[in-house]
């Protein structure tokens, strides 16, 4: 019998709001430590920390026979999808900020819905969607213009806030190629598990052979942003969120979720003092609330009563 899930309450409110701000929390993390540890090596050891205690987890819950279940090959895909996410990330960090990097990965919403549109016809998009995708698009042009002058354009965080789109790109392509294969039937646990353990092969094998495995210092901020990416956000926090899945309406979860670039943002200015300009505020704004209309009209529509547009 299917389990009925619940709509918004003030638990969901309460630990959407830790997941958020520990989402959030993750690139100031990066950066914070990045005079102590690579921004590479950092999101290649947290896919490797995060790997080993889900593979333990799924051992303790013989959670293995999804293997033979023909997932392995999306699975591969999904994982060098997600590496390459965080290769973006890592990278893109060298030149934006992390305020910037939140709200560019966060578009990665549109780029799901853009790609499930194509693929699956239960996932056509409606005029609201359409509306939303255009807004968003919009606000990424106007966060991008700076000033709107191009004299005054800088061109390093115009290249590191590209960088973060296309890790919103590679992370919609995740989603695409978990929703519209085997993955779709997989336990959770195996598809992460594919995500990290591929993820955490690759950019390691990267790191090793660009050279970018300096700067490496054992320090309470290295070690700690490695075990906080790697034992809170990339194992504790996605299988809370999991775990809210199967008793929460997805599309409750999902506008509960956009309150992550905000946090992202936040830190970013409160611990490393980054600017903002009106423009980026502004874009960042449409981001948001394209996305919202996006990921959540369902929850729109039974707000205020509309129905499911066309």
């Amino acid at each position: 019998m299917a389990m009925t899930r619940k709509g918004a309450d003030a638990f969901l409110f309460g630990v959407m709001l830790l997941l958020c701000a520990l989402w959030g929390l993750q690139q100031v993390a990066i950066k914070v430590a990045a005079a102590d540890i690579a921004p590479l090596l950092q999101v290649a050891l947290r896919s490797g920390i995060a790997a080993v205690l889900v593979g333990l987890l799924m051992t303790l819950r013989g959670g293995w026979q999804g293997l033979r279940q023909g997932t392995w090959r999306p699975g591969l895909l999904a994982g060098a999808l997600f590496a390459l996410e965080f290769l973006f990330i890592a990278v893109g960090l060298h030149y934006t900020s992390a305020s910037h990097m939140s709200v560019f990965l966060y578009t990665a919403p549109i780029f799901s819905a853009l790609g499930l549109h194509l693929r699956l016809p239960s996932e056509r998009l409606g005029r609201l969607q359409w509306g939303g995708i255009g807004l968003c698009f919009l606000g990424i042009a106007l966060a991008f213009g700076g000033d709107l002058s191009w004299s005054a354009l800088d061109g390093r965080m115009l290249f590191g806030d590209a960088l973060g789109l296309c890790a919103g790109m590679a992370w919609g392509a995740t989603t695409v190629v978990v929703r519209s294969s085997s993955l779709s039937e997989a336990s959770p646990s195996l598809t992460l598990f594919y995500q990290l353990f591929v993820a955490f092969i690759l950019l390691l094998a990267f790191a090793l052979c660009s050279g970018q495995l300096q700067p490496l210092r054992l320090t309470p901020v290295s070690l700690g942003s490695v075990l906080f990416q790697g034992v809170l956000v990339s194992f504790v926090s996605y299988f809370t969120w999991f775990w809210l899945l199967r008793r929460y309406l997805a599309s409750n979860m999902a506008v509960f979720s956009f309150m992550t670039p905000l946090f992202g943002v936040t830190f970013g200015v409160l611990i490393l003092a980054e600017p903002l300009s009106l423009n980026f505020v502004l874009g960042a704004g449409l981001v948001l609330l394209g996305i919202t209309l996006v990921s959540g009209h369902a929850w729109l529509a039974r707000c205020f009563g509309a129905g499911t547009p066309a």
